[in-house]
This record gives structure tokens, C-alpha cells and sequence, in this order.
């Protein structure tokens, strides 16, 4: 019997790691309220991730509407996600902004180039602290930022085409139609 406490703990932790998937894949995270809502996005310089000497902040921002994706290499979401974003960024007619979050450069870069980059701009967010400001719960999470620079919609989890079309583009459609 005690030759067999092994195998049966084996196998617990593979049900549990099964079911942590399931879950993951199956609850809707993105019920949950975001605070920064109706709220200024937080302000932010970030280093662009193919010109670390330069920057992007939310001042270059301001006077369009723009969306930020969240996205990391280590993401098996994101990978599942990036295709949609592939086909339907440029549609948008928005700027997205790619945040390479909790993510080294180099492996950011390179999962970009392996896979398409859909991003107008993509900025580094390696030690995570832009994240948090943000209210990060974890990747891939899309703001939609209007021209002022208020958080107008929040997305945990990834962008569909139908979520596109049934949440982002209506949202979209209103911040335009507030932009002066």
C-alpha cells in the first residue's frame, strides 16, 4: 500500500492541475468590477520595448482614443488571444499598445517576431509596478483609454471576435462619439 501513496498523489496533483485549468478557461474573470472605471488612467513613462532609450507615456497619449493589451511571452492565454488581435487591431481604427508585462525584453521581442506583432507601439512593463497601477489581475487584461485619458472599459481575459464586436466595438463607438 504505501508503494501506492505515490502514484496516488501523483495523480490528485495532475486532477488538481486539470481542474485549475478548466476553471481558469471557463470562469468569467472579467466580472470582476474594476475601480478605475470612469477613472484618469494612471499616469505612465514606460521604455518601448525595441528602443528601450526612448519612451511612451500617457501624455503622448492624450487626444485619441487608444487601447492597451497586456499581454507576457509565459501567457498561454495570450497565446490563444494574439491571433484575434491579429486579425482585427487595424479594424479597430484605434491605437493598440501593446504592455509586455511581468516579461524580459528579449523574450518579449521574440515572441513577437515569432508570432506577428499587432501592436501599434509596445512598451515594457518587466518589473510589473505599471501592472499594479493599472490593477493588473493578470494577463491578457485590454483597457480602452478615451481622449482625455479616463479608463473607459475593462477586459480580464482574452479579446474574442464575438467580445469584440458585442463589448469593445459599442464602447468604442461611444468614445468617439465624445471626442471633440
Amino acid at each position: 500500500m504505501s508503494r501506492l501513496l505515490p502514484l496516488l498523489a501523483f495523480f490528485a496533483l495532475v486532477g488538481l492541475l486539470g481542474f485549475g485549468i478548466w476553471w481558469n478557461k471557463h470562469h468569467e474573470m472579467n466580472e470582476v468590477p474594476s475601480p478605475l472605471i470612469g477613472k484618469p488612467a494612471p499616469e505612465f513613462t514606460l521604455p518601448l520595448l525595441y528602443d528601450s532609450a526612448q519612451s511612451l507615456s500617457k501624455r503622448d497619449l492624450l487626444g485619441k482614443p487608444y487601447l492597451i493589451n497586456v499581454f507576457g511571452s509565459w501567457c498561454v492565454t495570450c497565446h490563444e488571444e494574439h491571433p484575434v488581435l491579429m486579425a482585427e487591431a487595424k479594424k479597430l481604427g484605434v491605437p493598440l499598445i501593446g504592455m509586455a508585462w511581468k516579461d524580459p525584453p528579449a523574450d518579449s521581442r521574440r515572441w513577437l517576431e515569432k508570432f506577428g506583432n499587432p501592436y501599434d507601439q509596445v512598451v515594457s512593463d518587466a518589473d510589473g509596478r505599471m501592472g499594479i497601477e493599472f490593477g493588473v489581475y493578470g494577463a491578457p487584461e485590454t483597457f480602452l483609454v478615451d481622449a482625455q485619458g479616463v479608463i473607459r472599459y475593462k477586459r480580464i481575459g482574452m479579446l474574442t471576435p464575438e467580445l469584440i464586436a458585442s463589448e469593445l466595438k459599442p464602447q468604442l463607438a461611444k468614445v468617439r462619439q465624445a471626442t471633440p
